[in-house]
Formats: C-alpha cells, sequence, structure tokens
C-alpha cells in the first residue's frame, strides 16, 4: 500500500479521496482545494502496486473486474472528475513520466495501422453488436460530436441532426454532383446530404456491420439509388469527386498516417471541389493514446494535435480554407449518452455481461472528463487544392437557415 499511498499523497490536492483498502482500513487523500468527495474500495491487495505504476490502466481494469468499487454514493463518473481536478499532479510523478516516456517512444507503434490491421481495429469497435448502440446514441446512430444550439434544452435528436445539417451546409453540395463520404458509420451522413442536396454519395467503411445497417437504413430513407455503400479502406478509393465529407474517421488514422490521409483526400477532389474533415483533437502538443482506451476501445486510434494536422496539411499543399472548434459540444453530447447507458444498463447487460459494461462505463466517462476539463476539442476544417475553390465568403454556409442560394 505504501507505493499507491505515496503516489496518491502527491496526486490527489484538490477534492478528497476516501480509499477503503482489502484489510478495510480507510485512507484519505487530498482535501487542500475545491472537488468532489470519491469514496473507493480495493478488495485486492495485488492491486495496490499495479495501480501505482500504472494507474490509468490497471484502475480501469480493477474496476472492470470489480475489484475497484465505489461506494457512499460515488461513482465512476465522480472518480474521473476528481482525476481530471488533479491531473497535473499524477503528471509530474517520477514513476509517471517514466511510464508516459515510454509511450511516446511507442506511439508510433501502438498507432500503426496498415492495410488489414486498420481494419481489424476498427472492427474491434464498431462491429459490436448494433443493438447495443441504440440503447444510447440517437435514432439516427450518430457516434460523433453533435451541435447544441441550447445545451439545456437540446434533445440528442436535435443536436445530431443540426451536426448533420451544419456539415451539409458547409459542403454547399447540389444535385449532379458526387461526394466522398470517408468512413461512413451508419450512414446518417450520407443519407442526409442525398435527402437534402440531391448529390450522389459514395461512401466507404471497413465495417461490414456498419455498412449492413447503412444499406438497410438508406433504402428506408428512400436514397438507395443515390448513396453507394463500399467496404473500403480509404488508401484504395479511386476517383474524382467534387467534394469529400469524413466525420470521425482522422482519429482512426493514426500518427504515422496523415500525409497518406490527407494526400488521399487530395487526390480525390476534383480542382475545383474541396473536403469537410471533423475530427477531435487535443489544444496542447502532441500526446498520446491512454492506455486504457488503446487496448480496450480504440487499438491504433489517435486524438492528434492542431500543430500535427497542420503540418499534414502543409506538406500535402493543400489549402485550410475555414476551421470551426467545438469545444464543450462533445462533453454535452456524452451526458446525454452516458445516461442513455445508464438508463439502458440491464439491455446491455444481456447483450454482453457486467464487466463488459462496466468497461463501457469506464470509457464514457473517461472520454467525458477530457472535453468538459480536459484538453481535448472538435475541430472542423475546409480543406482545397486551389485558392478559389472554397466560397471567400463565409456566410455560403448560412443560406440553407436563411434563403434559398442564388443560381
Amino acid at each position: 500500500m505504501r507505493l499507491l499511498s505515496n503516489l496518491l499523497t502527491r496526486f490527489i490536492r484538490n477534492g478528497q479521496m476516501r480509499l477503503i483498502d482489502a484489510e478495510g482500513t480507510t485512507h484519505v487523500f487530498g482535501g487542500q482545494g475545491p472537488g468532489p468527495v470519491v469514496t473507493l474500495r480495493i478488495s485486492d491487495p495485488k492491486l495496490y502496486n499495479r495501480i501505482a505504476l500504472n494507474p490509468e490502466l490497471h484502475a480501469g481494469e480493477a474496476y472492470m473486474d470489480g475489484t475497484l468499487t465505489f461506494e457512499d454514493g460515488s461513482d465512476v463518473g465522480d472518480f474521473m472528475t476528481l482525476f481530471s481536478y488533479n491531473r497535473s499532479g499524477l503528471a509530474s510523478a517520477p514513476s509517471q513520466q517514466l511510464l508516459r516516456s515510454a509511450w511516446r517512444g511507442l506511439k508510433r507503434w501502438h498507432q500503426a495501422n496498415p492495410l488489414g490491421k486498420a481494419a481489424e481495429n476498427a472492427r474491434h469497435h464498431y462491429d459490436l453488436k448494433t443493438e447495443l448502440y441504440r440503447l444510447f446514441l440517437d435514432a439516427g446512430l450518430n457516434y460523433s460530436c453533435a451541435f447544441f444550439e441550447h445545451p439545456e434544452t437540446d434533445t440528442l435528436e436535435q443536436a445530431q441532426e443540426a451536426k448533420l445539417a451544419r456539415i451539409t451546409a458547409k459542403l454547399a453540395a447540389k444535385p449532379g454532383m458526387v461526394v466522398a463520404e470517408v468512413g461512413s458509420g451508419w450512414g446518417s451522413m450520407a443519407i442526409h446530404i442525398a435527402k437534402t442536396t440531391g448529390a450522389r454519395v459514395v461512401a466507404i467503411n471497413v465495417s461490414p456491420e456498419q455498412i449492413r445497417v447503412a444499406r438497410d437504413r438508406a433504402e428506408e430513407a428512400g436514397v438507395a439509388g443515390l448513396v453507394e455503400f463500399r467496404e473500403l479502406d480509404y488508401r484504395v478509393l479511386e476517383g474524382r469527386f467534387d467534394r469529400v465529407v469524413s466525420v470521425g474517421m482522422m482519429e482512426h488514422v493514426g500518427i504515422g498516417n496523415f500525409d497518406a490521409y490527407f494526400g488521399k483526400i487530395r487526390s480525390l477532389l476534383t480542382d475545383d471541389g474541396f473536403a469537410m474533415v471533423h475530427c477531435i483533437g487535443r489544444m496542447r502538443p502532441p500526446g498520446t493514446t491512454g492506455p486504457f482506451i488503446r487496448k480496450y476501445i480504440f487499438p491504433g486510434g489517435y486524438v492528434p494535435s492542431l500543430s500535427e494536422v497542420f503540418a499534414a496539411t502543409e506538406r500535402m499543399g493543400l489549402w485550410v480554407a475555414d476551421m470551426e472548434v467545438l469545444r464543450l459540444h462533445y462533453h454535452y453530447t456524452l451526458q446525454h449518452w452516458r445516461r442513455r447507458f445508464a438508463a439502458n444498463r440491464a439491455q446491455a447487460a444481456a447483450l454482453y455481461d457486467e464487466r463488459f459494461c462496466r468497461m463501457w462505463e469506464w470509457y464514457l466517462a473517461a472520454v467525458d472528463v477530457g472535453f468538459q476539463n480536459g484538453s481535448n476539442m472538435v475541430f472542423q476544417l475546409l480543406l482545397s487544392s486551389q485558392v478559389d475553390a472554397v466560397p471567400i465568403v463565409r456566410d455560403y454556409m448560412m443560406r440553407p437557415a436563411m434563403e434559398p442560394a442564388a443560381e
């Protein structure tokens, strides 16, 4: 217990952690500054040193296994909030500095996504039963950041529809155009573009389960003749397109493939075409993917810093014609997802098991605090190879909400 106590004494300053060990003794850490009070119990003494050496991984695994539990009304969300209030203290611990240095040295290996492996990594997450995702997503199965005009009153469905409409407005697609969607999810973006603009959409994905659902949904929406879903890695898509859209896909590219990603987008565009990329980013310098998320949720995934993104667009000769940063929108989105998952937890356990539910709770709570008071945000870029491909007045994006565009 000594090693863990030393770490927690150094780490927990704001808020308070009440830790009940395997012998029933309560240890209190923190209290110097404001923050939540969290009570947790560790029932296996073997965890003391494991958690001390790699808390981000082994605390999550202990929660999954039921050997780390919460008491006195505390829950995993409170724990994550306490962690976020004391993030700098953990990073300054010598053992954690050594661990992070090792992760940085291995991050290109951790985030390698060659052909074949990229599909395997994506299927690890997205080929889970669609019924699971229906338990916490909106009716359209949008699994990316929504757009909240009024966070206090907007429903998740309203906010996801607003996201789709906002991206479609940025694309300014018209009948007769062909749009490539890189990473189609369950099809909502492609269906929305086809229904509202009349453009034809070629949407690619490496998840067979998502493609199956997307094709059924396009048929139900009456746009099957305008939307084609292909099981394909982005690197092997060929053709020229008036528009390219990519929502929540770049996070799965991996740090060694940014040039390939943006280079492929450039090669897919017609001379006067442009692309819209929507991706989670970080406002701090380049980092690493947390070990729990990397192992259990998104193997091969990486959230880029803006410096990494812009270095790649510069190398690929792309104009960044527009950029929008959505800061708290994903926090509001995750709040909805977490509430819905909690309300439908019994159904999730029936689909999988208790350990899976605990893993999912840990994942959603960990990501949530990254947007609430961490360094994560979402950026949307408009990219083109020609300086005049994107309208020079940004107001064009608002025309669908104001009045029809002039012919």
